[in-house]
């Protein structure tokens, strides 16, 4: 059986309800341009190819300098929605960290800017059982490359072989899998048709994702039943 000192985990998706959000601004901001960004489009070009819906918008034939001007605009208004959400935090998922963070050193690793983490943070309570984060300014590449991994393998102090990465994207998992980690996906609506094949293993529940972690941690006490009720 497998047994993990760490845990790295990704954020929107994962720890905060998030996405819905981030693809409802990226759509209202390129309806007025015939483009009607749909929820599989989103997946496809931002969560699993990272290269956003840019290059319909250049192909067109509009100017980079009107991407430059959309992408500070959906900065701003993905913050304005953030600040807006009345709680944000996944379902369960307080539960399943206070469980874990006696037993396991934790960080997360997340392509979020400084600036969308931290409000979408500022009531959820889940910081304090981190030891760390890493948002898009403090490592080089994006996922799918390895380098917030990387780096959080560094600051964890641990080999890739002891420690287990939680995704709920193929770009994320990706990057998880190219700095050596084993992946669990925790399932969301904006991920059901996809298969991840390449995971350690799909969970279907923030319990079941709790039951999984719980067995590669000698001496933690199951958390999924109690997670049935909590939800």
């Amino acid at each position: 059986m497998k047994t993990i000192q760490g845990v790295l985990w990704d954020n929107d998706g994962v720890l905060v309800n998030t996405e819905q959000l981030f693809y409802e601004s990226n759509r209202d901001l390129l309806l007025p341009y015939g483009i009607d960004l749909t929820p599989k489009q989103f997946f496809d070009w931002f969560l699993d190819n990272n290269y956003g819906a840019w290059h319909v918008l250049l192909g067109q034939g509009h100017a980079i300098e009107l991407v430059d001007r959309l992408r500070a605009e959906r900065t701003a208004l993905f913050a304005q929605r953030l600040r807006q959400a009345r709680q944000l935090a996944m379902p369960g998922i307080g539960h399943v960290l206070a469980a874990l963070r006696p037993h396991v050193a934790m960080g997360v690793v997340t392509s979020a800017y400084e600036q969308h983490f931290r409000i979408s943070h500022a009531s959820t309570g889940l910081l304090p059982h981190f030891d760390f984060v890493l948002t898009r300014e403090m490592y080089g590449e994006s996922k799918p490359a390895p380098d917030g991994y990387q780096l959080g393998l560094q600051r964890l102090g641990l080999a890739a072989a002891h420690c287990v990465a939680v995704e709920d994207s193929p770009r994320g998992l990706r990057a998880a899998n190219a700095a050596g980690l084993e992946c669990i996906v925790l399932r969301n609506p904006m991920n059901r048709h996809h298969a991840f094949d390449e995971a350690f293993c799909v969970v279907e529940s923030m319990a079941e994702l709790g039951e999984v972690l719980a067995s590669f941690v000698p001496g933690m006490a199951p958390v999924g039943g109690q997670l049935e009720a909590f939800l």
